[in-house]
């Protein structure tokens, strides 16, 4: 039986099990960094790390929304059985984004005091918050790369090469992380920053990793002629048609990060115990929301595929294979998260007050990820298309319309922390409803033709 012969489900799950894997793994390298520096060293170098999680999606931002717009042309060239343009687009992409890496580090290695102080990092782990983000800023040039590397592989429906360079990564980061933190092998003791000089290092051991191990294979997307002729000259084209695509996501990522920005100032409001539960929240959701994701991002990348070979039919079968993928997956994850909760979150802190503020706000937001989960596949089937202004339109509506302002005002309340999480919940459910309207009442009715 070949690839394409099985059931839509089994290719579904072919393609789903190593990218979940490697999602959670990324989770994990952070989680595992998490763990190091609130066992090691406690809970304010813990929250100085969670101070720094919505900057550096805000910095992803536009990376994201470009690995977007080319996952998009990537599956539909894939699709058609045109390598030499996938190339060109997957080059195209790496220059925007070193530029834009060189652009960050600069600009946040110089005032990286004064950023973190408009977000209101509290005093007490103000200098150690800066000396952590200054060098995560100053490399972020090679974390865009490895981002948009692992993306554009998935994009040809290559998910266990990434896999593979995730795994490479988090085991870096497991012997430098202690190891610079405790002075192993004769290392200096750094504190906290051993977890950015970590994650770094995994990075760039991956990136060199991928050149050898990629030419050595001749694998489809193996730096080249072409690829690297698109890097030292993009397409301005193929550039303008990658931008299209992927600024709304970009833009719906920069707003959404923007927010967590603003999530954070009024966190840190209630002091470092909040920064602290804030962080540890985040780590848990990861590991249910990034499968959700993975589901969203399997179904974008299906759907462009179908859209290059001419398949416009399989779009409807691939919606709903997705849609029950989110239940049992993201479904089972939820329901195990709310049985262990107690002992997740003790794996990120030992203060007993702290452990059940954070088992507290889990409960109050965790369900809500099975509908965000089922807005990402909706959202991700349309992008696939090129319709990308009316997934935008709705998530920023939700985001600036229901998730800020309910958050500002509840947080204010009685409630206090609790409203920030009711009101994540809250947009989460909404932006499945509009999502789905849409894509049920206006994006199925449309034509559809490939975009390269």
């Amino acid at each position: 039986m070949t690839p394409q012969s099985r059931p839509l489900w089994q290719r579904f799950a072919v393609f789903l099990v190593p990218l979940m894997a490697a999602n959670i793994l990324q989770a994990l390298s952070g989680t595992l960094n998490s763990i190091y520096v609130g066992q090691l060293i406690g809970v304010e170098a813990l929250a100085a790390i969670a101070t720094f999680f919505p900057i550096m999606f805000l910095l992803l931002s536009f990376s994201i929304g470009l690995s977007a717009g080319s996952t998009v042309l990537i599956g539909q060239a894939w699709g058609a059985g045109n390598v030499a343009k996938v190339k060109q687009i997957t080059g195209t992409t790496l220059a925007a984004v070193i530029v834009l890496g060189v652009v960050v580090a600069f600009v946040g290695g110089i005032w990286t005091e004064q950023i973190l102080s408009v977000l209101g990092a509290p005093q007490n782990i103000l200098s150690i918050a800066v000396g952590y983000a200054r060098i995560m800023f100053v490399c972020m040039p090679a974390f865009f790369v490895f981002f948009v590397a692992t993306s554009v592989l998935r994009g040809v429906g290559d998910t266990v090469t990434p896999l593979f360079s995730l795994i490479m990564s988090m085991l870096v980061g497991l012997v430098v992380t202690p190891a610079l933190i405790l002075g192993w092998f004769g290392l200096p003791k750094i504190g906290v920053n051993a977890a950015a000089v970590a994650t770094i290092a995994g990075f760039v051991t991956v990136l060199i990793f991928l050149f050898v191990y990629m030419r050595a294979r001749n694998m489809p997307l193996a730096p080249d002629r072409i690829l690297l002729t698109a890097v030292v000259r993009p397409d301005f084209k193929l550039l303008g048609l990658i931008l299209k695509l992927g600024v709304p996501a970009g833009l719906q990522m920069m707003i959404s990060s923007l927010s967590g920005i603003v999530i954070i100032g009024l966190v840190n409001r209630f002091g470092s115990d909040a920064t602290a539960a804030y962080g540890a929240l985040g780590q848990v959701m990861s590991y249910v929301q990034f499968p959700a994701m993975s589901i969203g991002i399997a179904a974008s990348i299906f759907g462009a595929q179908a859209i290059g070979a001419g398949q416009i039919g399989q779009l409807r079968a691939i919606t709903r294979t997705a849609l029950v993928l989110n239940l049992v997956v993201t479904g089972s994850l939820i329901v195990l998260a709310y049985l262990f909760s107690q002992h997740l979150v003790a794996l990120f802190i030992t203060d007993p007050a702290v452990i059940e503020l954070t088992e507290t706000l889990l409960h109050v937001v965790l369900w809500s990820i099975l509908f965000f989960g089922w807005s990402v596949i909706f959202s991700g089937i349309m992008r696939a298309s090129g319709t990308v202004y009316a997934p935008m339109a709705i998530s920023l509506a939700c985001i600036l319309c229901i998730e800020l302002p309910g958050a500002i005002w509840l947080s204010q309340t009685s409630l206090g922390l609790t409203g920030i999480w009711i009101a994540y919940a809250a947009s989460f459910t909404m932006m499945l409803v509009l999502q789905a309207s849409w894509y049920r009442f206006v994006w199925i009715k449309k034509k559809i033709v490939a975009l390269v």
